[in-house]
């Protein structure tokens, strides 16, 4: 994939703005009701980075933090309703990026479909993708 070092990434109207540095950790795609009513699509792809890859550029002021669950927060920028990152208990140290949100290439490709099992009909889906089962 890329040879790049970092990955820059927006909101919608550039109010927040952050530096990824490489490399991710794993990149998937989320069927969970929770993200595809937050994204307002069949499903949301994620890649995750340790804390310390992640840097706030710009935007500290516009970026909030919503709870969608007792374990869970997604950051979104309050000017446009972008919605940008996830933070879990389940996954302390992390942060996972929408993918969509980065200007450029990351150094791999979906590798996954996690909760599979509430995936809608609708929408296609990759078949030569693992579908990995997410502990309760």
């Amino acid at each position: 994939m890329s040879e790049v070092s970092s990955v820059s990434g927006s909101c919608l109207c550039g109010a927040v703005a952050f530096t990824l540095d490489l490399p991710s950790k794993w990149c998937a795609h989320c069927h969970c009701s929770l993200c595809r009513k937050a994204h307002g699509a069949g499903y949301v792809t994620w890649v995750g980075f340790e804390d310390a890859h992640f840097h706030l550029d710009q935007g500290e002021a516009e970026l909030a933090w919503y709870p969608s669950s007792a374990e869970a927060h997604r950051g979104f920028c309050q000017r446009c309703g972008s919605s940008l990152f996830f933070r879990s208990t389940r996954w302390a140290g992390e942060i996972h990026v929408a993918l969509g949100c980065l200007d450029g290439p990351i150094d791999r490709q979906p590798q996954a479909h996690v909760f599979h099992d509430t995936h809608v009909d609708w929408m296609p889906l990759d078949e030569a993708l693992t579908i990995v089962q997410v502990g309760e």
